[in-house]
C-alpha cells in the first residue's frame, strides 16, 4: 500500500496529511496564530502549589497557568531512594520557585497545559531523556531480534557518548546502522547542552526551547520507510525541508518533491473533501450504515447504525457486517480527526460471543497502524468498548471550528413554539414591571409568522386580559432564540 506525504503551505498556516493507499489517514495543521506548545521547554515559575492535588499551577508565559502534577515530576531531594514513600507536592515545589518544564499536553478547551519536569529531547531515530540515564526501545518495534540488537548497541553508546543520559530507539530506529544512530546521539548531546545554557540565562516565564516547524516535525516523526514520497506545494519550504532532510534524514531526502500542479495539492486524492467530511456527525459506510461521532470535554462517543443496510440472509449476518465495517472507519476516523482521551464505542448489539470476538479482533488489527498509543478494552457488560487514545494536540475539530453562536454549541435551537411560549410569559412580566400603552415585540421572521398564524399561543388573549397593544416586528438579524420585549 503506496504512502505519500502531502504538505500545503499557506501565508499564515501550514497543513500536511499522510495518505495511505490513496486515502487520508492523518491532517495536521499548525497556525501561525496558534502553534502547537507539545515538545516545548520553558522556564516557568510556580504560582500556586495545591497540596490537596498533589499538583501546582506554572505561569511559562501563556495565556493561561499550566498544571504540573507531582507524578510528572522528578523526584527532589529529599524523596530519598528505594522503599522511600513518594515525596509530597511540598516537598518538590514552592511558590515561586523556578522550574524547568517540557509541554506534555497542550491546552485544550478551558484547561491550560499539562506539564512534566522529566523532559525529553527528540531526533530522527532517538529520544533523550537528561534526567533519567535509562535505555530504552519503542514498543512498536515487535521483533525481538531488532530489539535486542537496538538495546546492546544503545547500552554501548550510552556508556561511550551520554554517560549522564537516558536514551530510547524510536520506532524509526528499526534496522538503523550503528553510525547513523551514533549520529543522532551526538546530535542529541549538542543540542541539550545549548539547552541548559540557555536555560540558565533565560528569564521565568520564556520559551526555552520550541519544536521544528509542522513542515520538518512530521518528517522527523512520519517519514518511515514506508513513504513513498514528501510533495510540498511551495518552492520556498520545498527548499528548507529539503536541506534539513539532507542533514538529518538523508536517506529519504530524494524522496521530496516540489508539487508545481494546476490542482491544488489537497485536492489529491480528495484530502480537502475528507476534512470536510471529519467535521461533520455523520460519517457513511459504503455498505449503507453509519457512525454517529460526539466529541465533548469528557469524552468521545460514537454510536455505529446499520441504517438503509438490510443484508442478505439475516439480522445477524447484517448486524456482523457493519460493526465490522465499522472497525475500520472508527480507526480511521480517530487518527483524521485527532481525537483521544476516553472514546466509548456503541456498536450494534450482537449476541453471539464470536461475533463479538471477531469485532474486537479486527478493531485492534485496524487500530495497529496508529501512531498514538491507544488501548482496547473488552465488550462491557452493556455490550459497550471502552478505549483510549492518547491525546497530545487539539483535535481537528477543535482547530478548525468554534462553537455555534446559535446554539452555544449545543448543537440544537429551542423550536419556535418553544420561543413563542417565552415571549408570551416576558410580555406578562414586563407588564407587571412597566406602566406602559403598550409593548413592541422583536423577533426572528419565523417566530413573527407564528404568532400571527396561531392564535391559540394565547397571543390575543394576553392583549385582551392586558387591555394594551402587543406590536409585532419581525427582525432578519435576529437568530429563532433571539427576542426583545421593549415597553412603549
Amino acid at each position: 500500500m503506496s504512502t505519500e506525504i502531502l504538505v500545503n503551505i499557506g501565508p499564515q498556516e501550514t497543513r500536511v496529511a499522510l495518505v495511505e493507499g490513496g486515502t487520508a489517514q492523518e491532517v495536521h495543521v499548525q497556525r501561525a496564530s496558534r502553534h502547537g506548545l507539545t515538545g516545548n521547554i520553558y522556564k516557568g515559575r510556580v504560582q500556586r502549589v495545591l497540596p490537596g492535588m498533589q499538583a501546582a499551577f506554572v505561569e511559562i508565559g501563556l495565556e493561561r497557568t499550566a498544571f504540573l502534577h507531582a507524578a510528572d515530576m522528578l523526584p527532589g531531594p529529599a524523596s530519598g531512594h528505594g522503599d522511600s514513600p513518594q515525596p509530597t507536592i511540598t516537598q518538590l515545589l514552592h511558590e515561586g520557585q523556578s522550574v524547568l518544564v517540557q509541554i506534555l499536553k497542550d491546552p485544550l478547551g478551558t484547561k491550560g497545559a499539562r506539564l512534566t519536569t522529566l523532559l525529553s529531547v527528540p531526533s530522527r531515530y532517538l529520544v533523550m531523556l537528561p534526567f533519567e540515564p535509562n535505555v530504552g526501545v519503542s514498543a512498536r518495534i515487535e521483533d525481538e531480534g531488532e530489539r535486542e540488537r537496538l538495546k546492546t548497541l544503545l547500552q554501548t553508546l550510552q556508556q561511550r557518548v551520554a554517560p549522564r543520559f537516558g536514551v530510547i530507539a524510536r520506532t524509526a530506529a528499526e534496522n538503523a546502522d550503528a553510525a547513523a544512530l551514533e549520529n543522532d546521539l551526538a546530535f542529541l548531546v549538542r543540542l541539550w547542552e545549548s539547552i541548559s545554557a540557555q536555560a540558565g540565562t533565560a528569564a521565568t516565564g520564556t520559551l526555552v526551547h520550541g519544536d521544528l516547524p509542522l513542515s520538518m516535525r512530521i518528517l522527523r516523526d512520519l517519514l518511515g520507510t514506508a513513504v513513498e514520497r514528501v510533495r510540498i506545494d511551495d518552492a520556498d519550504e520545498y527548499r528548507r525541508v529539503r536541506q534539513f532532510a539532507q542533514v538529518f534524514v538523508p536517506q529519504a531526502a530524494d524522496k521530496i518533491e516540489l508539487y508545481e500542479g494546476a490542482a491544488p495539492i489537497f485536492d489529491l486524492y480528495g484530502v480537502e473533501d475528507d476534512i470536510n467530511r471529519a467535521l461533520s456527525r455523520r460519517v457513511d459506510l459504503k455498505s449503507g450504515g453509519h457512525l454517529i461521532i460526539d466529541q465533548t470535554e469528557a469524552m468521545t462517543t460514537i454510536d455505529v447504525n446499520t441504517g438503509a443496510y438490510l443484508g442478505h440472509r439475516n439480522l445477524e449476518e447484517t448486524v456482523l457486517k457493519t460493526n465490522l465495517e465499522a472497525t475500520q472507519a472508527i480507526a480511521r476516523q480517530l487518527r483524521l480527526r485527532n481525537l483521544g482521551g476516553i472514546i466509548i464505542l456503541d456498536f450494534i448489539d450482537m449476541r453471539s460471543e464470536d461475533h463479538r470476538a471477531q469485532v474486537m479482533r479486527s478493531l485492534e488489527k485496524a487500530m495497529t497502524a496508529d501512531h498514538a498509543r491507544t488501548q482496547v478494552y473488552p465488550f462491557s457488560p452493556l455490550g459497550l468498548v471502552e478505549m483510549t487514545r492518547k491525546r497530545s494536540r487539539e483535535s481537528l475539530g477543535h482547530i478548525l471550528c468554534e462553537p455555534c453562536p446559535h446554539c452555544g454549541g449545543r448543537g440544537h435551537v429551542k423550536t419556535s413554539e418553544t420561543i413563542c411560549h417565552e415571549i408570551v410569559r416576558e410580555v406578562q412580566r414586563s407588564a407587571r414591571q412597566f406602566e406602559a400603552k403598550g409593548f413592541l415585540v422583536l423577533a426572528a421572521p419565523s417566530v413573527v409568522q407564528r404568532l400571527i398564524d396561531e392564535p391559540a399561543l394565547g397571543l390575543p388573549d394576553l392583549e385582551a386580559q392586558l387591555r394594551r397593544p402587543i406590536r409585532l416586528q419581525g427582525e432578519a438579524a435576529f437568530t429563532q432564540e433571539s427576542f426583545d420585549v421593549i415597553p412603549l
